[in-house]
């Protein structure tokens, strides 16, 4: 697919636009005023190969652990930042690699303007976030509710006020809990700024329902070239956002990393517990490197010749499988062995690649 060219944006050693890959974020749930514990799961999201992590600063204590996490981070930190600028200002001092605020909230326009000359001297660049939330009433009454015109309204208002005081390092989110207003408004607000934009659908829920809606409101716009970085937001752990992101980039062909896993529905003719050797599988590769496609199959219908393509795969059939690589039949391998003897044949293959 055709990506749209946007502005170049460096986060820390991180770059985003102009054609750059698809950045992979997510946002720590601990306190940052706990520096140790907030360092630990950057960590755990850094090993799913989360690019870029977002952390909240509440108040002047979270900004000042900044410093600490920023120091032991292996990736880039965002402070998120509301309503006080002189917490986006301690934070800058401390090390963060990107500021994360709405203009909107943050006050007159002498503290934004603060806020990006200090920004733009440490050459830190400034994601202007606008949710479906906090558009204001003005806005909202001038467009007849809150809809695609009245969230690119305020992204682009929220732009000129940065644009204003000389300061052009911006990213632009305008994200919504309703994956298709995300999807209409993305749109609009393409065709109007060349800003690289982080994409997202917000408050998408639970791991089940999130995913599904992330993956509708996401997966839409990178299929259209749409979007420069993502965040898939869920309730719960943030290493299964980074997971749920890569299992769209991959899907659409625009990262390769970790283990593609495919596997057939099950029907009257699976003889074997399939779901439950996949579901097994599934979990003992979501956190390997390889890059390879491995096809879990039912029978002999839907078995190596509709998954040639598969780097590795079992087809199930009385109590045993046949193991095959590129379509080709290897070995049968019992069911009781089949989850070892894959993995082995997993981790083999996975290391030749590398």
């Amino acid at each position: 697919m055709e990506r749209k060219t946007t502005n170049l944006i460096q986060i820390g050693d991180v770059q985003i636009g102009a054609g750059s890959p698809i950045a992979v974020q997510s946002m720590n749930n601990t306190d940052t005023r706990d520096a140790v514990s907030t360092i630990r799961q950057i960590k755990l999201l850094h090993e799913a190969g989360c690019d870029i992590t977002r952390v909240a600063i509440p108040d002047r204590e979270a900004a000042l652990a900044l410093a600490k996490i920023v120091k032991e981070s292996p990736i880039p930190v965002v402070a998120d930042i509301h309503f006080d600028y002189r917490l986006a200002l301690l934070a800058i001092e401390n090390g963060a690699a990107k500021i994360r605020m709405n203009p909107g909230n943050i006050g007159d326009e002498s503290r934004v303007r603060e806020i990006a000359l200090a920004a733009k001297e440490r050459g830190i660049p400034i994601r202007v976030g606008v949710n479906s939330g906090s558009i204001s009433p003005d806005v909202i009454r001038t467009f007849g509710g809150i809809n695609r015109e009245s969230m690119a309204h305020s992204a682009m208002e929220a732009i000129r006020q940065l644009e204003k005081v000389g300061f052009y390092d911006i990213v632009v989110s305008i994200k919504s809990s309703d994956p298709l207003l995300t999807i209409e408004s993305y749109r609009l607000l393409s065709d109007q700024t060349p800003y690289p934009l982080h994409l997202g659908v917000t408050e998408a829920g639970t791991l089940h329902e999130g995913v599904i809606r992330s993956a509708v409101g996401i997966g839409t716009l990178l299929a259209e070239g749409i979007g420069d970085t993502i965040r898939v937001s869920l309730t719960g752990d943030p290493v299964d956002e980074v997971r749920a992101a890569y299992s769209i980039l991959k899907s659409l062909s625009l990262r390769k990393r970790g283990i593609t896993m495919i596997s057939c529905p099950t029907c009257g003719r699976t003889s074997v517990p399939l779901v439950e050797i996949a579901e097994k599988l599934e979990k003992m590769t979501m956190d390997l490197p390889y890059d390879l496609k491995i096809a879990v199959m039912g029978c002999a219908v839907n078995g190596p010749g509709e998954a040639k393509d598969a780097d590795l795969g079992i087809a199930g059939g009385q109590g045993e499988f046949l193991l095959f690589e590129k379509g080709v039949a290897v070995r049968k391998i019992s069911q009781e062995s089949v989850l070892e003897e894959l993995m082995i044949e997993i981790h083999k293959l996975g290391k030749q690649k590398s």
